[in-house]
């Protein structure tokens, strides 16, 4: 039977030089559902996502995909998070893949190489199969012509669905982005946001970050406003976007406007 949560964090806590970033974050994403997460600028959302990702470890709470834990707390109050082994941890970075704001290819790689890289080194993919695949999701993106050019020769929305292509090469659970658009002109975010948009109809599980507020109404079957390194608020968007609560208004008002 499936697990019905592919995504379970509990009680998650990160500091930096004991400034508290999350303080107390639990939330659960189930598959097929996309989740967009807004808040203001500091308020932990891409902690959040950095940790969800194995890219921060956790100072306290715990975190589990598809039922299976990466990491728990010490003990039931409070307690350092205890991660599982290095060689259990590497299971885990299967189950997602991860798209940054600014790109983070390879200069030195071409776009097929920089797509098929993991699938070949990390994940033991046959070269063969990995390209075939990279070259699928190349078409799928509209980028069939650019399989042997470097990022450098891209535009910023090119970059972008080339490293959506590659977050996808290693077949995840759940598509991660930490405000896919912040670098793009109006132009180019479009590209971006129709492609997410394809993934959605797809039924692609996606945790998102992002200030695009129609965009997140539009996509998300519920949205999550943080603060403060606290979850205020989560509903549909629908109820978040008629939220009772005068600052989540205030907050999605002044983007809308923007």
């Amino acid at each position: 039977m499936e697990t019905e949560n592919l995504l379970e964090i509990r009680h998650m806590r990160k500091a930096f030089d004991g400034l508290g970033v999350l303080k107390d974050i639990s939330l659960t994403v189930k598959k097929g559902e996309v989740v967009s997460i807004i808040g203001p600028s500091g308020s932990g959302k891409s902690t959040l996502l950095r940790c969800a990702t194995l890219l921060e470890k956790m100072d306290g709470g715990s975190l589990s995909y598809l039922g299976q834990t990466v990491c728990q707390a010490e003990r039931e109050e409070g307690g350092d998070a205890v991660y599982v082994s290095k060689g259990e941890l590497k299971k885990f970075h299967r189950y997602f893949g991860l798209v940054f704001q600014n790109f983070n290819l390879f200069p030195h790689y071409s776009v097929l190489k920089n797509i098929t890289d993991a699938p070949v080194r990390v994940a033991k993919i046959p070269r063969q199969e990995a390209d075939t695949r990279a070259r699928e999701l190349l078409a799928r993106l509209g980028l069939s012509d650019k399989a042997d050019a470097y990022p450098c020769q891209l535009s910023g929305g090119q970059q972008q669905r080339v490293s959506i292509a590659r977050a996808l090469a290693l077949k995840p659970e759940i598509l991660f982005f930490d405000e896919p658009t912040s670098a793009l002109d109006p132009e180019l975010t479009g590209e971006v946001l129709k492609v997410i948009r394809q993934l959605a109809s797809e039924h692609m599980t996606m945790i998102i970050v992002t200030h695009e507020m129609h965009f997140a109404k539009e996509v998300s079957d519920r949205i999550i406003f943080m603060e403060d390194g606290l979850i205020q608020e989560e509903g549909t968007p629908e109820e978040l976007f008629h939220s009772p609560k005068e600052r989540v208004q205030e907050f999605i008002g002044k983007l809308a406007s923007a």
